[in-house]
């Protein structure tokens, strides 16, 4: 997943968690953003501030070395509104869905997508897994990309509407004024 004004800077928000640790049976995490996270995922997302972001994962080991991760990010986002430019904030709550593989198993799914783009009828693929990078599979960067997918990019404060000020046209006002003008003169000589 893409960011908004990404940077090569690492992820501000890093909860890596090693697959070879996982058991079994599964694990469930719940983890909070911390203020220096907050304040720089929040300079990432350019937004004024982030005043929470907590998210609870569930990650269930699947066959074929694949993960299957679900959950929720929760995040107050402060902003500043697209029509009065007062401040104002806003709750975000996303689902997470996603499956992790390793990466050779990725790239070799992106290989035939791409094989079968050829075709006149693209078929119905399914999103291919993330990969799963140097055995780690990083909650904190999976909580951020939700987060940031979610942001609203404009803003409004609630029951405010953008009116633009319409004004009636001076019939003087036209491309043909300057023509009507010279007439006159010419007309009073």
């Amino acid at each position: 997943m893409n960011r908004p004004n990404a940077r090569s800077e690492p992820d501000p928000w890093r909860v890596p968690v090693m697959v070879a640790h996982i058991p079994d049976t599964g694990l469930h995490r719940k983890v909070e953003a911390s203020a220096a996270e907050r304040q720089a995922m929040a300079d990432v997302a350019g937004v004024r501030d982030i005043l929470s972001a907590h998210a609870a994962f569930d990650v269930v080991p699947k066959s074929g070395g694949r993960f299957h991760v679900t959950g929720h990010v929760r995040a107050r986002i402060g902003q500043t509104c697209v029509v009065t430019l007062e401040p104002i904030e806003s709750e975000i709550d996303e689902d997470i869905d996603l499956i992790f593989a390793p990466e050779a198993e990725v790239r070799r799914l992106a290989d035939l997508i791409e094989e079968g783009q050829d075709d006149k009828e693209p078929p119905e693929v399914a999103d291919p897994p993330e990969a799963i990078v140097n055995g780690i599979i990083d909650l904190g960067r999976i909580a951020t990309d939700a987060l940031f997918l979610a942001i609203d990019p404009y803003p409004r404060k609630p029951g405010v509407v953008f009116e633009a000020e319409v004004t009636a046209p001076d019939p003087e006002d036209n491309p043909f004024a300057v023509l009507k003008a010279l007439q006159d003169n010419k007309n009073r000589q």
